[in-house]
């Protein structure tokens, strides 16, 4: 099964209530919600009391990627907003298995993040510990970027760990950055099943953006 995941990095701010009230209905479907403090990454997003105000309205998953340097001392607030899944990158400097449990500990699903130039050799010592992998196909912090074709064999890479772990059915495998109709069906073929999409799904109207997550939902 496929899950389709909206990002609302690429959203209207000013009506974001509106944005995402499409969803309303879906199944195999999450919100992306990209948290940023331009020290991560050189940009900054939004925090909990944006997304916050979407949760009473939206029923699907909160798929939080946090793009902090210090993820640890905003993850309870990220909780309080209602986020259901944290993900914290491979990259920043705190322990990232004490991270996970503390996650957890929270009742929410915990994932890694993996920058497209950082090495997947630290996953085979996470897998215990998390339920979802993010594999960035754009370097991370701005939207509409271009897929970068090397993801698709840290996908491949990813599910034959999974598999060879035989943790088929508690660690997914999600992608992000550049996703369109085109190089969607490529990363499925891959082995993904979370496909982050932005720029390609908000450019277009309300009609077609159902339309779009239906046909990736239900090949």
């Amino acid at each position: 099964m496929v899950i389709v995941a909206p990002s609302i990095l690429s959203a209207d701010f000013s009506r974001l209530g509106d944005e995402v009230s499409f969803l309303k209905g879906l199944p195999s479907v999450y919100l992306h919600i990209d948290v940023m403090d331009g020290h991560f990454v050189p940009n900054v997003s939004f925090g909990p009391l944006v997304f916050s105000s979407l949760r009473e309205s939206v029923k699907q998953a909160f798929d939080v990627h946090l793009m902090l340097s210090d993820p640890r001392k905003h993850l309870k607030a990220i909780v309080d907003a209602g986020a259901d899944i944290i993900s914290i990158h491979e990259e920043i400097a705190d322990d990232k298995l004490d991270l996970f449990n503390l996650i957890r500990s929270m009742g929410k699903k915990a994932g890694i993040v993996y920058k497209p130039d950082t090495d997947l050799t630290s996953l085979t010592s996470y897998l215990p510990y998390i339920d979802q992998v993010l594999i960035m196909s754009v370097s991370p912090g701005f939207s509409g970027q271009r897929f970068l074709e090397n993801s698709l064999r840290k996908i491949t890479y990813v599910r034959g760990l999974i598999r060879k772990e035989r943790l088929e059915n508690k660690i997914l495998i999600e992608v992000d950055g550049g996703i369109n109709m085109e190089t969607a069906q490529r990363c499925i073929e891959a082995g993904a099943d979370i496909l982050v999409m932005g720029s390609a799904l908000f450019s277009k109207p309300k009609s077609e953006r159902l339309h779009l997550v239906k046909t990736l939902t239900n090949p």
